[in-house]
C-alpha cells in the first residue's frame, strides 16, 4: 500500500523551510568563522539528502523487522554511548562528551539510542498481556532505561536524556500501565532532578536564569534575553527574510538550538503559527496511523517516535520564549544538525512504513 503522502510532504516542505533558516540565521557567523556564508547550508543541505533517501529507504522496510532485531539494535546502542565516553574516541563539544567528530563533522549516538529504545520498550510491552501491565512486569524496561538515562548524564546531556526518558513512560501509560507508577515515578522523578542539580551546580544557573534572566544578562541569562529580542521586534509578519539583527552576533550560534527566534524575528507571529502548524499536521497524521495499527507494535513504535518528536520541539520552542529552562535541544527539522536530522527523517521513515500496512 501508499505511505502517507501527507505525513512525507510536511517533512520536506518542514526541512526545507529548515534549509532556508539555517542559511539566513549563519550566514553572517559562518562568514566570519570560515570566510564562507553557506558553510553550515552547505552540510545541512548533505545531511538533508541523505536523510531524505534514508526516510524513502526505510519506509520500504517491513517495520516487524525492528522487532526481530531490537536486542542487538539495543546493544549497539549500548556500546556506542559507551565508546562516546572515552577520551580520543568521543569529542567534546559545548562542554559535553557527546559526539564522534570527524572534521568538523560530527555524530551524536544518544539520537540513535533514543529511537533503540523505543523500539525495545515496543517489543516488550506488545509481548506482554494486557492484563499483566503492572509496575512489577516493566522493571526491566525501567532499568534498561535507567543506563541509557545514566550513560546520556555521562556525557552530560541532560536535554536528551529527559526526552529519552519521558518517551518511555508516555508509552507505558499508553500500554496500560497502572497509574500507581506513574504517581509514584513522579515523586522519584521530581527526587531526580533536584538531585541532578545539586551535584551539576551550573544547573541551578540556568533555572535561576530563566526565572530571572536579567539578573545575570551577560551570563547564564544571555541566550534568553538575545533570543527575546529576537522575537519581540518580530511583530506580525516579521522584519523580512535575511533582516534579523540578532544573528549579527548577539544569540550565539542562531542556526541550532535558537533557530526559532530568527524565524519569529524575520516572519512574525505568521511564521511562528505556521511552522507550529506544520508540527501538528506531523502529530495529526502520527496519531491517526497509530489509532489505526492492529499490531501493538506497531501502534506502541509509531506513538513512541512521534511523542519523542512532538515533545522535543515542544522542549525546544518553550526554551526559546523563555517557558522554561535552558536544555540544549534541537529543534527537529528545522535546527542545523546532521544527527537530529538523519535520525528525525530515519524515524519518520519508520512511521510511513507503518502507515503502508493500514488504511488512512
Amino acid at each position: 500500500m501508499k505511505i502517507d503522502k501527507i505525513l512525507f510532504y510536511t517533512v520536506i516542505v518542514l526541512s526545507l523551510f529548515g534549509l532556508i533558516m539555517i542559511y539566513s540565521s549563519s550566514s553572517i557567523w559562518a562568514d566570519y568563522k570560515f570566510n564562507d556564508s553557506f558553510h553550515y547550508v552547505k552540510y545541512q543541505s548533505i545531511f538533508f539528502l541523505v536523510g531524505l533517501f534514508i526516510m524513502i529507504m526505510i519506509s520500504k522496510i517491513n517495520y516487524r523487522l525492528y522487532y526481530k532485531y531490537s536486542n542487538i539494535i539495543l546493544l549497539i546502542s549500548f556500546i556506542l554511548l559507551i565508546l562516546v565516553l572515552i577520551p580520543g574516541i568521543g569529542s567534546i563539544r559545548n562542554g559535553s562528551r557527546s559526539w564522534f567528530g570527524i572534521g568538523s563533522l560530527g555524530i551524536q549516538p544518544s539520537e540513535a539510542a533514543k529511537i533503540s529504545l523505543i523500539i525495545f520498550t515496543s517489543r516488550y510491552l506488545s509481548k506482554m498481556d494486557s492484563g499483566k501491565k503492572k509496575i512489577v512486569s516493566i522493571i526491566p524496561i525501567l532499568l534498561i532505561t535507567s543506563i541509557v538515562f545514566g550513560l546520556i548524564m555521562l556525557q552530560p546531556d541532560l536535554g536528551t536524556g529527559l526526552i529519552l526518558f519521558i518517551s518511555i513512560i508516555s508509552i507505558l501509560f499508553i500500554a496500560g500501565v497502572s497509574m500507581k507508577f506513574f504517581i509514584s515515578g513522579g515523586l522519584f522523578g521530581l527526587l531526580g532532578v533536584i538531585l541532578l542539580i545539586i551535584i551539576a551546580p551550573y544547573r541551578m544557573n540556568r533555572i535561576t536564569s530563566f526565572i530571572n534572566p536579567w539578573k545575570d544578562p551577560l551570563g547564564t541569562g544571555f541566550q534568553i534575553i538575545q533570543s527575546l529580542y529576537a522575537i519581540g521586534p518580530g511583530g506580525l509578519l516579521g522584519t523580512g527574510y535575511l533582516n534579523s539583527i540578532q544573528k549579527h552576533f548577539y544569540l550565539p550560534e542562531p542556526q541550532t538550538d535558537f533557530i526559532f527566534s530568527i524565524i519569529c524575528e524575520e516572519f512574525g507571529v505568521v511564521g511562528a503559527l505556521i511552522v507550529v502548524g506544520l508540527f501538528l499536521i506531523i502529530l495529526y497524521r502520527g496519531i491517526k496511523i497509530s489509532n489505526k495499527c492492529s499490531d501493538l507494535f506497531g501502534k506502541y513504535l509509531s506513538f513512541g517516535i512521534l511523542f519523542q518528536m512532538i515533545f522535543q520541539a515542544i522542549m525546544n520552542l518553550s526554551v526559546v520564549v523563555g517557558l522554561i529552562p535552558v536544555t540544549g535541544v534541537t529543534l527537529p527539522f528545522l535546527s542545523y544538525g546532521g544527527s537530529s536530522l538523519l535520525v528525525s527523517m530515519a524515524s519518520i521513515g519508520i512511521i510511513l512504513n507503518i502507515s503502508r500496512n493500514i488504511s488512512l
